[in-house]
């Protein structure tokens, strides 16, 4: 899944409720579904408080447009009790030690810990929370890299692969030089300060007749108006990494990421290949599933970071995807993992544009749906229309859908109105299917640290806590009911929007997505209860 970097410093330059237990009637068919008519906008800021869970507010109570979770839990779950549900992570990686995790981790009871026998005979020995498809490896290329090491054959393909390639590569050393010139500018104006912490003041104070320090104090003037010296420090050294990853790994023809492992990725008879370290070989490379885990299934109410959308859950953690491109063999091997171990819910939050070995991603979505198992995915973040550009995994053979149990989820704003779908997202009738909160979502991040982070990989794990949370409280339902409920029982929003954040580039919400709607758990609940009666 492609990384969100901020690119700001750059500008610079009824009936019994069916259940685990069941409980008095209350009256379940006189409430009616949340809609978003005549929902005003809202004109004040966003709190700090407010931010910090947004994505379980409530449109009509709060005017943000989260997914109504703790309306849900308070007038329609309090008396209710669930069962537990496993939902299979298959990221980056999984700090499976985080204290708000306590107690949501998926254990196999049928591996002994340590003992280094495969007790349970199912290939994959102590895999007692998951499994490491990668083993040591974290970094990869781009899957259209590695098409284009195979050697220029003459066709068409080729050389678009090789145009890609070029202009990616023009792209990546321009914000390079840039990066280079704002890093220029802060070591200018620390040296001349004699302090790394310097404040906007520090920097209004300095006068001097350098023609080079006067522009890099423009520069930093500039930079420092619309954030602190704490965020642009942080900022830009995490898009220093992101350059330096795309320049050594990613879009490195001399890179292999795959030699570590030692294995074949275009061989799918040999499977029991990688480790049981679920986090990898650092926990820093495990932040992206360690915050997709804990939008899942972080404790609620315990007054510790963020709260997650599903309570009775289990986190099954698989690695499967590295810094790059993941591997279609890889993912396939994966689905199935968490399929034959239990799962009922599998979240998907990576992608990539070209998949060789799509059929063996394919075959593994139907297995999952021949075994009941949900697979929810993430739309991706480049601002596409995927009616236009192909994007993978999906659940399309051409126009043809392969599987009742695959849905795509693109990423909401938490501003109401012109601006609610995030400006990152893509978007399509043909392959997204609804919307969900993906902007500014707090959660776990590895070493007992919480992160807000964004991008359609946060949307995708709120969609997928209230596929949980449907699963538990509703057991007999199916994978293609969740789905359908999923869909259908979200808000209309029948608002104009601009796309990719351009006031330029506007259409109507309901031509975003095949249902035009936002995830709601409120409405889920209620259309759960009806679909059982």
């Amino acid at each position: 899944m492609n990384s969100i970097k901020s690119l700001s410093l750059l500008a610079v330059s009824g009936v019994l409720l069916t259940g685990c237990g069941t409980q008095k009637n209350i009256a379940y068919q006189q409430l009616k579904p949340i809609t978003s008519e005549s929902v005003p906008l809202k004109n004040a800021k966003i709190t700090d408080a407010e931010l910090l869970r947004w994505s379980h507010l409530d449109l009509i109570k709060d005017t943000i447009p989260g997914m109504s979770v703790d309306r849900a839990y308070n007038e329609l779950l309090k008396d209710k009790k669930g069962q537990k549900v496993i939902v299979a992570v298959i990221d980056s990686g999984t700090d499976i030690e985080h204290d708000d995790l306590k107690g949501r981790v998926w254990t196999n009871a049928k591996e002994i810990p340590g003992n280094g026998i495969d007790d349970d005979k199912n290939g994959y020995v102590d895999d007692i929370h998951g499994w490491n498809f990668l083993g040591d490896g974290i970094h990869e290329n781009y899957e259209f890299i590695r098409l284009l090491k195979k050697g220029d054959d003459g066709s068409e393909a080729y050389k678009k692969l090789q145009a890609k390639y070029d202009s990616k590569k023009e792209e990546i050393l321009g914000n390079k030089q840039q990066l280079d010139f704002i890093l220029a500018a802060d070591k200018a104006i620390s040296d001349h300060l004699k302090k790394e912490n310097y404040t906007l003041q520090d920097i209004k104070s300095i006068l001097t007749t350098d023609a080079t320090l006067g522009n890099y104090k423009l520069v930093m003037l500039q930079v420092l108006s619309t954030t602190t010296v704490e965020e642009f420090k942080k900022e830009i050294n995490d898009f220093k990494d992101y350059i330096y990853d795309q320049l050594n790994y990613n879009l490195n023809l001399e890179y292999d990421g795959r030699k570590i492992l030692g294995d074949n990725p275009e061989d799918f008879s040999t499977k029991y290949y990688g480790n049981n370290q679920v986090w990898g070989p650092d926990k820093k490379y495990a932040m992206h599933g360690t915050h997709v885990a804990g939008i899942i299934a972080q404790v609620r109410g315990n007054n510790l970071g963020g709260d997650g959308v599903a309570t009775d859950v289990e986190i099954m953690a698989i690695r499967a995807v590295p810094n790059g491109d993941e591997y279609d063999k890889d993912i396939a091997l994966a689905i199935r993992y968490a399929v034959d171990n239990g799962a009922k819910v599998i979240n998907g939050s990576f992608g990539k544009g070209y998949s060789p070995q799509k059929e063996w991603v394919h075959d593994a979505i139907k297995y999952a749906e021949s075994k009941d198992v949900l697979f929810v995915h993430a739309a991706g973040n480049d601002t596409d229309n995927l009616d236009v550009v192909e994007s993978y995994p999906n659940d399309r053979v051409g126009e043809q859908e392969i599987a009742s149990n695959f849905i795509k989820i693109g990423a909401l704003n938490y501003e109401y109105g012109t601006k609610m779908v995030a400006a990152f997202s893509n978007y399509g009738k043909k392959d997204v299917d609804v919307f969900a909160p993906g902007v500014k979502i707090y959660a776990t991040v590895p070493n007992q640290e919480f992160k807000y982070e964004q991008g359609t990989s946060m949307a995708s794990p709120n969609a997928a806590g209230v596929a949980a949370l449907i699963r538990s409280y509703y057991p007999n339902l199916k994978a293609a009911q969740v789905k359908q409920i999923l869909k259908e029982s979200g808000v209309l929003i029948n608002r104009t929007i601009a796309i990719g954040g351009e006031n330029s580039n506007k259409a109507n919400f309901t031509e975003l997505s095949g249902t035009g709607k936002i995830v709601n758990a409120y409405n889920a609940i209620l259309m759960a209860e009806k679909m059982l009666k």
